[in-house]
C-alpha cells in the first residue's frame, strides 16, 4: 500500500529546464561566459558544484558570483516554466485520500520555494528537502531516505517520481517504488494512471 509519495522538482513537477536555462545564460554572460544549451542539456539534474566542475569553473569566488546572479535573474524567468498538471492533479487527489507528500530536490532552496510560491502549489506538500538539506547529491539516495525517515513510512509504502537518470538511480537505490515522468505527461491530463484531470 502507498502511503507516501515523493517527487523530485525539476523536470518532474514543473518543467524548468528553459527558465534554469534562460536563468543560467544571463548569470554566465554577466561573468563573461558563455553556456550553450547542450551543455547544460548535460548537466540538467546535478547540484550547483557538480555543475560547475563538469564546467571546469574552479574559481570559488566565480562559482559564486554565478550562483548569486543566478538566483537574482531566475524570477524574470518564470514566464518559462511549465508545470505538470498531470502529476500534480494527481498529488492533490492522493493527498486528500491521506496519503503523504514530500519533494526531494537537489534544488537550492530559495530558488525552489520562489517557483513554488509563483505557482501556488507549497501547501501540496507535507515536506520539502532542498539539496542543502543533505550532504551528498544524486544519484545516491540520501535525500530518498531522508524524506522517507521525515514522513515515517517504508520505501515499499512510497512512491517517488523522477525524469533524470541520476534522479532515477537514486530513486530505485532507496528501495522505493519508482516512476518515470518523461515530456509525455506535460501534454495530457489522462496519462498517469488514467487520471482524469
Amino acid at each position: 500500500m502507498i502511503r507516501a509519495i515523493v517527487t523530485d522538482f525539476d523536470g518532474t513537477i514543473v518543467d524548468t529546464f528553459e527558465a534554469n536555462y534562460a536563468a543560467y545564460c544571463m548569470a554566465f554572460k554577466h561573468c563573461g561566459l558563455e553556456l550553450l544549451k547542450e551543455q547544460y542539456h548535460a548537466c540538467f539534474g546535478l547540484r550547483f558544484d557538480a555543475f560547475m566542475d563538469v564546467m571546469k569553473i574552479n574559481d570559488a569566488d566565480l562559482r559564486n558570483k554565478i550562483k548569486q546572479e543566478k538566483a537574482r535573474v531566475y524570477p524574470m524567468c518564470f514566464g518559462h516554466l511549465k508545470p505538470n498538471e498531470t502529476l500534480i492533479n494527481f498529488i492533490q487527489k492522493a493527498k486528500l485520500s491521506g496519503v503523504k507528500t514530500a519533494i526531494a530536490s537537489t534544488a537550492q532552496r530559495g530558488n525552489l520555494m520562489n517557483v513554488l510560491k509563483h505557482l501556488q502549489l507549497e501547501h501540496l506538500f507535507d515536506i520539502i528537502i532542498a539539496g542543502d538539506a543533505v550532504k551528498e547529491g544524486k544519484p545516491n539516495p540520501e535525500i530518498y531516505l531522508t524524506s522517507m525517515s521525515m514522513l515515517g513510512v517504508e520505501p515499499s509504502e512510497t512512491l517517488v517520481f523522477e525524469d533524470t537518470e541520476v534522479g532515477l538511480q537514486a530513486a530505485e537505490k532507496s528501495g522505493a517504488n519508482v516512476m518515470k515522468i518523461s515530456k509525455d505527461y506535460y501534454e495530457s491530463n489522462n496519462r498517469l494512471y488514467g487520471l482524469n484531470g
